[in-house]
């Protein structure tokens, strides 16, 4: 479960590792270059949701929403 921007990255990247893909490979299927690519890894808070979806379905991986449990002040939203 991913709760902030900065866990979205790091999970993308293994995503793509485990498929076996390198950033250009996902560049080419996207239609976009692998600076772009880097640039969703490392700050995915700046992607479109279009973006984080096609790359979603390059990696064979989807987006769920369910409820957020909130169990204290302490539990803020982080975006």
């Amino acid at each position: 479960m991913v709760r902030a921007p900065q866990q979205l990255g790091p999970l993308l990247r293994a995503l793509r590792r485990q498929a076996g893909l390198t950033q250009a490979d996902v560049a080419g299927q996207l239609g976009v270059s692998r600076q772009a690519v880097s640039e969703l890894e490392n700050r995915p808070e700046s992607a479109t949701f279009e973006r984080l979806m096609k790359l979603c379905a390059v990696l064979g991986v989807e987006i769920a929403l369910q409820p957020r449990v909130v169990s204290g002040p302490d539990m803020a939203p982080e975006w």
